[in-house]
Parts: structure tokens; C-alpha cells; sequence
């Protein structure tokens, strides 16, 4: 192990900063839901401008 390593649970700065690296994976998450949703959205408006415009 490199001796310029900081154990995070002797820090308190640290461990904040390694505790809140989690939440950034959790806000990636939501992203991607927004993105799916969005999807959504864009495949039951081309069904309806496809449905008027045959129909």
C-alpha cells in the first residue's frame, strides 16, 4: 500500500467525502429513468402522428 494513502475513517473530511460518492451513482440512476421515460414519450407521440395522419 502507498504510504500517501488517507484511511477515510481517520478523516472527517474524508469520510464525507467517500460517503458521498454513493450519491452520485444514485443520481445517475435517475438520469436514466428520465431518459426511459423520455423514450416513452417520443415512441406514443410517433404512434398518434402516425394514427392521424393514416387514419
Amino acid at each position: 500500500m502507498a504510504e500517501n494513502y488517507t484511511d477515510p475513517s481517520g478523516n472527517t473530511e474524508a469520510f464525507r467525502a467517500f460517503v458521498n460518492t454513493d450519491t452520485a451513482a444514485a443520481e445517475a440512476t435517475s438520469r436514466t429513468g428520465l431518459i426511459i421515460g423520455a423514450a416513452v414519450v417520443a415512441v406514443v407521440l410517433l404512434a398518434l402522428a402516425t394514427w392521424l395522419a393514416f387514419g
